[in-house]
């Protein structure tokens, strides 16, 4: 991280930071719930259910959007922030990080529709009667800690010198500043 100025480093480190932070007060505040169905007896079709919500979500949200998607993602725009900080940019880091704004209009599109999405859902099973709702909530404590340590250790290798498998999707005029320098 040679020449990044200091607040570069400032705005890379608040946006990893901050959301490492969501991810992490959600798995704090779902793992509750999820052990609360076990509170209640549980037959066959619970047990079908919970090890069916905990490798689907653990797959599809965990290992493909997570892992393979957004964390690296996360990080990518972090590493671009640290190159590129402006006062909006730093004061908004995880936000930026996220891809709420300075980001392709498909980047746009896709972050903004997901959270809704995501807002949907939370509502959605919120209504949901135990032990089903542990049941879900278990699955998505499982991707959101799966995507939780898969930014950390992208932030790591990051941090190393390795490349990382997805663009920072800043606008095009960026692109010859979000690539790494050739060494």
């Amino acid at each position: 991280m040679r020449g990044i100025s200091t607040s570069g480093r400032v705005a890379a480190a608040w946006g990893l930071a901050g959301v490492a932070a969501l991810l992490g007060s959600a798995v704090f505040r779902l793992t509750p719930l999820a052990i609360a169905a076990f509170a209640q007896e549980l037959g066959v079709v619970h047990y079908v259910g919970l090890v069916a919500s905990l490798f689907f979500l653990g797959y599809t949200e965990g290992y493909k959007a997570f892992q393979k998607q957004f964390s690296p993602r996360v990080v990518a725009r972090a590493r671009y922030l640290a190159n590129n900080p402006t006062p909006l940019r730093v004061l908004l880091a995880p936000m930026f990080c996220m891809g709420y704004f300075h980001a392709t209009r498909k980047r746009l599109v896709i972050s903004w529709a997901l959270s809704l999405g995501v807002v949907g859902l939370i509502l959605i099973v919120s209504r949901v009667p135990q032990p089903w709702r542990g049941i879900v909530d278990a699955g998505v404590v499982v991707a959101l800690t799966w995507g939780l340590v898969a930014m950390v250790v992208y932030a790591a290798r990051a941090l190393s010198g390795h490349g990382l498998p997805v663009p920072p999707d800043v606008p095009e005029t960026d692109i010859d500043e979000a690539l790494p320098e050739a060494a």
